[in-house]
């Protein structure tokens, strides 16, 4: 039986949205769900981050993933954070050009956004490839651009964590791009300090 404050949140997207690295196995989009839980929400959570997806593979499989599990009859939320593994060189060019990135992302979220309220959560940097970190910073500019044209909420990170010591720190004591707890915490905190992410929770 559904109640009144029973919320339902798709994340979808790529490693960061999985949590990749996380020895908590917590990532941000957990430790949002769980502060949520604590506030009294009745919260269902669905990590749906795969590691190394492009956006062009995301466009395949969202919309099928989130109609599965957001019934009527609920609160249904869906958060998309992508876009990093677009930037990623493979065989001398971008695993996906930018200009598919940014077709890719507008078909995602028009889409979405007539059914679900959706939040656009930015890109992350890495810290082991400052050439791909130019592309990840131009590309979120770009999604920027594009959320607001579509108005819906988006939140640049890659300034922020690319300042974080702690972020940069874990990820180059990792695997060179994904932190440990401690970064997860700390983009789990901006996203809470987001009022739109207060909105968006608000019941």
């Amino acid at each position: 039986m559904m109640t009144e404050n029973d919320i339902r949140i798709c994340f979808l997207g790529e490693s960061f949205v999985n949590g990749t690295g996380d020895r908590t196995h917590l990532g941000w989009t957990g430790r949002l769900c769980q502060t949520l839980s604590q506030l009294g929400d009745r919260v269902t959570y669905y990590n749906l981050g795969i590691r190394r997806e492009t956006s062009t593979e995301l466009l395949a499989r969202w919309q099928q993933e989130c109609d599965r599990r957001l019934p009527p009859g609920c609160h249904h939320r869906v958060v998309f954070s992508f876009g990093v593994n677009d930037t990623t060189m493979e065989n001398g060019s971008t695993r996906v050009a930018l200009p598919r990135s940014l077709a890719n992302a507008r078909q995602i979220l028009s889409v979405a956004q007539q059914t679900y309220p959706i939040l656009m959560v930015g890109l992350a940097p890495i810290a082991d490839d400052e050439a791909q970190n130019i592309r990840i910073h131009e590309l979120s500019g770009h999604l920027a651009q594009l959320c607001e044209s579509l108005k819906i909420p988006y939140l640049d990170i890659f300034t922020p964590l690319s300042q974080s010591d702690i972020w940069m720190q874990e990820a180059a004591a990792g695997d060179g791009a994904h932190p440990d707890a401690a970064g997860y915490v700390e983009l789990a905190h901006l996203i809470q300090a987001w009022s739109a992410w207060n909105a968006f929770t608000a019941l």
